[in-house]
């Protein structure tokens, strides 16, 4: 292995000694290394242009996630552009660039996203560190599709919180790059924890280092307990730290990365995330499951994760407040809900 990053590379000896529910699920585990590969090759300031994040943590709207490749989306804008009106083209390449959803996910949040409550959204642009293959702007900010997806869902949660009712800790597991982060940065006051397996963790801890104003944590870390309230602002810790964190939280946060996971890594994740008392939590998730692994050429999970499955999971400790797919959510064009999941704890 190349020693660009060493704290990742120490991060990653570290990881082989860990209990295997921390360890990469199914559908990450190749994944996992064709993104270190890519990293020490074309360095992490680039991490937003490279294909295996592409694929697995750097949502987008257009190539790849709409199941169009490049050389077909190439192919089709070559025939129009020989025999189409400037208009069919140009209305062609937005569609197939993933701008008209960016746009229809943009004009949902700025109608619900309600002024008067935190955290504050409105002022949020995403940064472009990372060299991003894929960002929108729209009234002068810009937007990914990561960034929509979590101001979507803030705006959902908004719409459950009292009046003065403030979200001041919230963790996150599973966080990607880190996006979450850096949009509860713009609106202030509140400590954000992400945690995640390597080299995952050591992507968003680098992106989240480059954001301006943000008091992060060293990446590496040492300590046999970590009090949440001591913790500065910003922090990223691996997967096995969950077991040390003691405290309380406001908000817990998973969108889409549970999904990934097998049913028995995800209940344990849950287990800790209610003995830390926290008081909502916000889940998005497929409804219907992640494809199973060997029905899809080894991509995929051994057993899915569905809406049925958190409900069991959490029903000890917490009630179902709502759910959406439209229009906080999605519906993919084959019949499947990216649905979004509030939970409040019942002894609130």
């Amino acid at each position: 292995m190349k020693n660009k990053y060493p704290d990742l590379n120490a991060i990653l000896e570290k990881n082989k000694s860990q209990k295997e529910i921390y360890l990469p699920s199914s559908f990450w585990e190749k994944a996992s290394q064709k993104i270190i590969e890519e990293i020490e090759d074309f360095g992490i300031e680039n991490f937003r242009h490279l294909r295996t994040p592409l694929g697995f943590f750097v949502p987008s709207y257009g190539v790849p996630t709409n199941s169009f490749t490049e050389e077909a989306r190439d192919k089709i804008l070559s025939s129009l552009e020989e025999d189409g009106s400037p208009k069919q083209v140009l209305a062609m390449k937005e569609f197939l660039s993933g701008y008209f959803h960016a746009l229809s996910d943009y004009r949902v949040f700025i109608s619900s996203n309600d002024l008067s409550k935190k955290p504050m959204l409105k002022n949020f642009s995403e940064s472009t560190y990372g060299n991003p293959k894929e960002q929108f702007e729209f009234d002068q900010k810009k937007y990914s599709r990561s960034s929509l997806n979590y101001l979507l869902g803030l705006s959902f949660l908004k719409t459950h919180l009292d009046k003065g009712e403030e979200i001041k800790t919230v963790i996150e597991i599973g966080g990607g790059f880190g996006t979450l982060g850096e949009i509860l940065n713009s609106s202030g006051g509140i400590k954000y924890i992400d945690i995640d397996i390597p080299p995952i963790s050591y992507v968003a801890w680098n992106y989240l280092s480059n954001i301006n104003d943000i008091n992060i944590e060293p990446y590496i870390h040492i300590k046999e307990k970590i009090i949440i309230e001591e913790l500065k602002s910003y922090s990223v810790f691996n997967s096995w730290d969950i077991e040390k964190l003691e405290g309380t939280v406001d908000l817990f946060v998973n969108f889409i990365s549970f999904q990934e996971m097998e049913p028995h890594i995800v209940e344990n994740y849950l287990e800790h995330v209610k003995r830390l008392r926290t008081k909502w939590i916000l889940l998005r998730n497929m409804r219907e499951g992640k494809q199973i692994r060997k029905t899809q050429g080894g991509l995929g999970v051994e057993i899915p994760i569905r809406k049925e499955d958190y409900l069991k999971m959490m029903e000890d400790r917490y009630k179902l407040i709502a759910t959406s797919v439209f229009p906080f959510g999605y519906k993919t064009v084959d019949g499947f809900h990216s649905e979004l999941l509030l939970f409040k704890r019942k002894d609130e």
